[in-house]
């Protein structure tokens, strides 16, 4: 692949420009490095170890599912025609509070270093009520729109794992407005729609597509997919807004209580047919998160799992190409066996309690979440050499430590038009929406 070769020339040319800085600059940054790992408590999770191997890299494949074109026709035709995502931000209805409206507990999950460049706080009862866990985040590439994915958490009949998207207007930095979206699947006849249960634990915006992380709670009603594709160009709206129903009812459509669904147009399962294995053994990932990568040669979604700091099992990283014929723009790129999407490349990270992952010119970035509630978590830069991460004095100690990045570490998504690294936090009340610089992330490691 382009892309491959491309990375690897480059992190050819960052190794010889560090061997030229001389012996002895490089022994004092290695005595730091020892020094820094120590005094935070653990060692640094090394370069990335790449996975090559024909049969490990069949665990990563995936089947394409696409919706039935005649039944998505007629819900759309039923539910009035659609809409696209302008009408949707026209009519959002929630606003957010700019960071310094945020309470001291809001700020208080903010990095340390580098600090953010900005910061949002959800309107209540968004930023309070638990039953609903913000999960996943990624932007339109101009940025004027930002999308987060939020799954129902609660138990109440009927909203277990319902999942709801947050699409903000992000044209006014100093004024963002959000309206939510019911994510749905049509029925096969066409005339009726069902909600998608999933943990939206990742997403990615490329062209009209949007594409998220499908893992499915327990007696859900749907196979263990990997993903869902949305077409942004296909929203919906519901008749019906005072009814907890979702589907066909008397007066038309129902969404439990949302003014527009978006309908799935595809969905990507384990080709191999078994469930993930969320244990490790070597077996079909669950996915984590997923963001995605305009710098490589085609673009690419890249994916994550994840497995609990301390546990000792290395968690894969690792990316799909995309499609770029126009009609197929912003699905995955299939082989000719039977709608297969292969793995392009995978590599295994030792960091633990990875929460999203981002490819950016050559370069991985892991976000790892801390060992212990309550603390900061660290974002990583990987590649095959080694790992480098910002050190801070994070207020807790002395010592200088790795645990500079923000509270809760959550998945990371990039805007090509802000340089802009965007994540956010679940816990209430400590529910932030907040960008970082890239450039700053990488000045932080030097």
């Amino acid at each position: 692949m382009k892309h491959r070769g491309r990375h690897r020339r480059r992190r050819r040319g960052r190794a010889l420009r560090a061997s030229l800085a001389g012996t002895a600059l490089a022994l004092t940054a290695a005595a730091t490095l020892i020094s820094t790992s120590q005094a935070a408590g653990g060692k640094t999770p090394g370069g990335l170890s790449s996975v090559g191997s024909a049969a490990e890299l069949r665990d990563l494949r995936l089947k394409e599912n696409l919706t039935d074109r005649t039944a998505l026709e007629t819900l759309t035709a039923g539910m009035g025609g659609r809409v696209g995502v302008d009408e949707v931000l026209r009519s959002a209805n929630h606003t957010m509070r700019d960071e310094g409206d945020c309470f001291v507990t809001e700020k208080g999950v903010l990095p340390v270093a580098p600090t953010a460049a900005r910061a949002y706080c959800w309107e209540a009862p968004d930023a309070v009520d638990d039953r609903w866990r913000p999960q996943s985040v990624t932007t339109s590439r101009d940025n004027k729109v930002i999308v987060s994915g939020w799954t129902h958490a609660g138990t109440t009949a009927g909203e277990e794992g319902l999942a709801r998207v947050a699409f903000v207007d992000a044209s006014d930095p100093s004024d963002l407005k959000y309206r939510w979206v019911l994510l749905v699947v049509p029925q096969a006849d066409g005339k009726g729609l069902k909600a998608v249960r999933s943990r939206l634990g990742g997403m990615a915006w490329y062209e009209n597509k949007l594409i998220v992380t499908a893992r499915n709670p327990q007696n859900s009603g749907y196979r263990d997919d990997s993903l869902f594709v949305f077409d942004l160009d296909r929203f919906l709206r519901a008749d019906v807004t005072d009814s907890d129903a979702i589907g066909k009812v008397d007066q038309g459509f129902s969404a439990h209580h949302y003014r527009y669904v978006l309908p799935a147009v595809a969905s990507y399962s384990p080709a191999s047919g078994d469930a993930c294995d969320a244990r490790g053994n070597d077996g079909v990932p669950c996915l984590t998160s997923v963001s995605l990568d305009r710098t490589s040669t085609p673009p690419s979604v890249v994916a994550n799992e994840s497995f609990a700091t301390g546990s000792g099992t290395a968690a894969r990283v690792w990316r799909y190409d995309l499609d770029t014929v126009s009609d197929r723009a912003g699905l995955l790129g299939t082989t000719g066996r039977q709608g297969e999407v292969e793995a392009d490349e995978a590599y295994e990270t030792k960091a633990t309690g990875v929460r999203g992952v981002l490819s950016h010119d050559g370069d991985w970035y892991v976000s790892q979440a801390a060992a212990k509630q309550g603390r900061h978590g660290t974002v990583w830069r990987q590649d095959e050499d080694r790992a480098r991460a910002a050190s801070c004095t994070n207020g807790t100690s002395e010592h200088q430590s790795y645990a500079c990045w923000g509270l809760h570490g959550g998945p990371l998504s990039y805007s090509p038009e802000t340089g802009e690294l965007w994540t956010l936090t679940a816990p209430v009340p400590e529910r932030v929406l907040y960008a970082v610089k890239l450039s700053d992330v990488d000045r932080a490691l030097d």
